[in-house]
This record gives structure tokens, sequence and C-alpha cells, in this order.
């Protein structure tokens, strides 16, 4: 599936890459400052949705320049939706990964994505599956539910069921209700995982109040179980002496 990112309108991580190239410390942003920055970004991002490309690529240019990890990143979009002259996948992938470099998680996701995809000219699974590891481990849940899928099929990772388990968790405590199902049905088959029916149960009435269509049944399917009476072990047989 192509890889469709949207344009940022959010801050996210700061940092001054003027001073980090250098070498020095980062200096500190104010409140003030920060919120200046913001009105910025909001600014271009009204601009490129009303399709004044020009107006938001010199903004986003110009926060740039200032050190916003977030117009790194909506420069690679643009460039991936050929929103500028010249655009070039080759400019996505750096414009994407200094961003990501720079703590943007977003960038980070965005990394996994493109080589996964092949949209920003190769298609390397198993560098895609170390971005979305760093990505997964910076709170990303996309990310949390792409490095567990990887782990789970043994897809651009060595498989690693338990790893495929934790990241799955992860994701669902984040929200997601796919995690939240797919993390339901390893307790009750044992698969990475101990084999425990109350925490399937548990996270299938997770995944059911998240509007997942087929947790429900079960969920019913599951509670019938624990209310069978657990079985005997056949008695031994003796034999006459």
């Amino acid at each position: 599936m192509p890889f469709r990112p949207s344009i940022h309108p959010l801050l996210g991580a700061l940092a001054l890459l003027a001073a980090t190239a250098a070498g020095a410390a980062e200096p500190a942003l104010t409140p003030a400052q920060k919120e200046a920055l913001q009105a910025r970004l909001e600014a271009a991002v009204v601009d490129h949705d009303q399709g004044r490309l020009l107006q938001a690529r010199e903004a986003f240019e110009g926060l740039a320049r200032a050190g916003l990890p977030a117009a790194d990143y909506n420069l690679a979009v643009m460039h991936l939706k050929r929103e500028l002259p010249g655009a070039s996948n080759g400019e996505a992938l750096r414009l994407m990964q200094r961003a990501a470099e720079h703590g943007f998680v977003t960038a980070t996701y965005g990394m996994g994505r493109l080589y996964e995809t092949g949209d920003a000219g190769r298609r390397d699974l198993g560098e895609a599956s170390r971005w979305y590891l760093r990505a997964a481990e910076q709170g990303s849940v996309p990310g949390q539910v792409e490095i567990a899928t990887a782990y789970y099929l043994g897809r651009g990772a060595a498989q690693d069921l338990p790893a495929a388990a934790h990241w799955y968790r992860e994701a669902a405590k984040g929200g997601d209700v796919g995690a939240q199902y797919i993390l339901a049905s390893m307790y009750e088959t044992g698969v990475g995982v101990t084999h425990d029916l109350r925490l399937a149960r548990y996270w299938y009435a997770v995944a059911a109040a998240s509007g997942d269509e087929v947790a429900p049944a079960k969920l019913r399917e599951i509670d019938a179980r624990l209310a069978e009476p657990p079985q005997r072990p056949p008695a031994p047989v003796t034999t006459p002496p």
C-alpha cells in the first residue's frame, strides 16, 4: 500500500539544527518562542491546505532553518506529493530522515513506511523494521503495530513471537483496536505468551469496547469456555495381580 502522509500541524520535538551541527549545547526555547513557532507552522499549514503551495513552501523552509523538525517533515511530504517544482523522492527521504534524527516521531514512523513501500526509491523491509522499532520505542502506536507484525510474521526481522506480543501489548494499551484483538488471540492460543483465557477475555472485551465487530462473539465464546467445569484427568488403569 502506498505511503500517503499528510502535512503535520504540530511542533513535535524541537531542535536547533545549526547549533546541533556545530556541537553546541541546544538553547532552551521560551514558551513565547514555542508559541510563535507554532503560530507560524499553523499559518503555513493553512496556506498548504488552501492551495498556496509557494507560500507554504517558503514558510516551511524558514521554519526548517529555525530548527523545526516538523517543517522538514512537511517539506518531505510536499516532495512525495509532487507539490513542489523538481520534487524528488531522494530529497523527501533526506528531509524525512533529518526530521526523524531530531526526534520527530511522526517522521521516524514515516521512514519505516518509506522503506516498506519503496516510495522513496527502494524497498527494504529490514530497514523499515529498524525504523519502526525506533518509532515504537519513542511511543508511536502505529510503529508499535508495525514492528509487532514484523516480529510476528518474520517479515523484515527474525520471527520473535514474545517480542511481537510485547509490542502488540504496548499498541493495545495505546488504543489500537487491531492490536487489542491480536493480543487477545495470542493469549487464547498461547502463541508468544502463556496460554491464559482470562487475559484473552480481558483483551477481547477491550477490543469489543473499542468497536471491533468480531470481538463480542469471541467474548461470548471465551465466557462459555470459562464457565465449563474443569475436566478431570482419567483415572489410572489398574491391572489385577
